[in-house]
């Protein structure tokens, strides 16, 4: 039975086939337009799916999408009528976006697939965030938390998964949202909404919550953990131009200018710690009730605000939840996968037998097209023969100080690179976030790097108990253990954490020899992971525009599968 998942129009388009209960691909359309969070109709990534199952539209069983669009207009123009006149402006925008598209998703999938409409099924927004954390879980039984911008009406929601069936507890509905909430501060601090919050998390742990009792007339938190934002302070409901009132600038001061984003300044530091602090606080709160009603000893996470990964620690660290699940493509991109699970399971009743032990499920390319573009574009490159021999000169350019493009077999699906598209460097040598930060990835320098460690070196470095399944996603933040906090710098944030990826041989075999390579020449069995890309970029897809980056940034060497170049 092949199962068709499918989001887009909003922001991160993806793509997700399944296949008796198995995935076998998953895609964000940014990897191929090179947009990134493109919106658009994912026709490239539907394409790449169905080529990588080896079918066409007409073998598909079903389509679902994850989302009921009918209802999200309903929602956006009962709140354009309560927030009328000040929303006359959005009218004709809104209306020619859903005229244009929107609301034509089930004719124009059926014509582009080239099946019945009759196969076309939609599916709520949040309820495809909950079976995208849940099914793919290794938990039979589990404590379900959604929270994002909006989906429909829901902003958050709570739930719990049983075998095949998932029932939505409670509900918080716009325009009280903590997605909007963070995205109103990621929008002050001058960075691009639904980007640039890593930026305002990133920011977060070089100022102080200064303005912790300001966020008490902002928002109002029952004891129940439900919420409510007071809306004089937001202008999100009925402005696309500005999410902040004139009453939020009085309470903050002047927002920041975009072109200033980059400046490391006190004051707006500080309001970004405010704005994190407070979300973790209100992720605990919402993660102890959920659990004091369910009891449940795991819980699962989706939803844009589970990509912070600092919270996620918290929660894992400070509730009484046992064991954690993250979705690795928390926002939208994810939900295409929850909504096929959700039709396999809860609608057409068949077990349950995934589990997403790896992130491996975008296009790979093989040694004769990577040839053929090194070739076509004339640079000279060298062929190893043996992977050892390779891994070894890789280790030793990252000890001489060398910044490594590491390109390897299937692209990762979600936001993050976890050793199949990433930049590589020594995290003993303190300069390598200045370097990569401004000459390779030309990005803002209080911007923090990942560690990628092998799994069975983790408690050796990490202040970490237990090998949540969520590490191996960067998706949890843990302390890096004091003694060891000046012996790798590079990868140790300024409040002395770091956003983990645990690499085991299994996943990442290539991967994971390199990382014990590196240990054996260094003692260090761990590397600084980011993504390959520029800033403003999407992950690379193609072995073309890994060396286009590789050309155009500061980085010394360039790894695709066994061919390896120097500048």
């Amino acid at each position: 039975m092949n199962i068709l998942g499918v989001s887009c129009y909003y922001h991160d388009s993806a793509c997700c086939l399944l296949r008796d209960g198995d995935i076998v691909a998953c895609a964000e359309e940014e990897r191929f337009t090179r947009k990134k969070h493109d919106y658009d109709f994912p026709s490239h990534a539907i394409d790449f799916c169905l080529k990588k199952g080896g079918i066409s539209g007409k073998d598909l069983d079903w389509v679902v999408f994850y989302e009921k669009p009918f209802l999200k207009l309903e929602r956006i123009f009962v709140n354009l009528i309560n927030t009328f006149p000040r929303s006359h402006r959005l009218f004709p925008e809104i209306l020619w976006a859903w005229i244009k598209e929107k609301l034509w998703i089930k004719i124009r999938l059926a014509r582009y697939l080239g099946i019945e409409e009759e196969k076309i099924l939609f599916l709520e927004h949040h309820l495809s965030h909950a079976s995208s954390c849940f099914y793919p879980s290794p938990f039979k039984e589990s404590a379900i938390l959604t929270v994002d911008g909006v989906g429909e009406w829901a902003t958050c929601t709570m739930g719990v998964g049983k075998d095949k069936e998932i029932k939505i507890l409670k509900e918080i509905h716009f325009p009280h949202s903590l997605g909007l909430l963070y995205s109103t501060f990621t929008a002050f601090l001058g960075f691009q909404v639904n980007e640039g919050e890593y930026k305002v998390m990133g920011m977060a742990p070089y100022g102080k919550p200064r303005y912790r009792e300001k966020m008490d007339k902002l928002v109002k938190v029952y004891p129940d953990a439900s919420f409510e934002l007071n809306l004089d302070y937001f202008a999100y409901p009925y402005s696309l131009t500005y999410p902040y009132s004139r009453k939020f600038i009085e309470l903050f001061g002047e927002p920041r200018k975009r072109e200033e984003s980059h400046i490391l300044d006190p004051h707006y530091a500080d309001i970004a710690a405010t704005i994190q602090k407070f979300t973790e606080e209100l992720m605990l709160k919402l993660a102890h009730k959920l659990y004091e009603e369910t009891k449940l000893p795991n819980l699962c996470l989706a939803g844009g605000v589970a990509l912070n990964c600092v919270a996620n620690g918290r929660i894992i660290r400070e509730t009484p939840f046992k064991n954690i699940f993250v979705q690795p493509s928390a926002g939208d991109g994810g939900g295409a996968m929850g909504a096929c699970l959700y039709v396999y399971h809860a609608l057409l009743g068949e077990e349950r037998r995934f589990v997403l032990e790896n992130v491996y499920l975008g296009e790979e390319y093989g040694e004769e097209e990577i040839r053929k573009d090194l070739e076509e574009e004339g640079i000279a490159y060298h062929y190893f023969e043996k992977e050892e021999e390779l891994l070894e000169k890789v280790v030793d350019d990252l000890c001489e100080g060398k910044v490594v493009g590491w390109f390897q077999g299937r692209f990762e699906f979600g936001p993050r690179a976890l050793g199949n598209r990433s930049i590589l460097a020594d995290p003993r040598k303190k300069e390598m976030k200045e370097i990569v930060n401004r000459k390779v990835k030309f990005r803002e320098p209080f911007r923090p790097f990942a560690p990628s460690v092998i799994q069975e070196r983790v408690k050796d470095f990490f202040e970490v108990e237990e090998l949540y399944p969520p590490l191996k996603f960067m998706l949890l933040t843990f302390p890096v253990k004091e003694r060891e906090r000046e012996n790798i710098p590079a990868i140790t944030h300024v409040d002395g954490s770091a956003r983990l990826q645990v690499v085991s041989e299994k996943d990442n075999p290539l991967y994971w020899r390199l990382l014990k390579k590196f240990g054996e020449k260094t003692g260090y069995p761990l590397l600084l992971n980011t993504s390959f890309n520029l800033k403003g970029e999407p992950i690379v897809n193609t072995p073309g525009e890994a060396i286009s980056t590789f050309s155009r940034s500061g980085l010394d060497v360039l790894v695709m599968g066994k061919f390896y170049v120097k500048k």
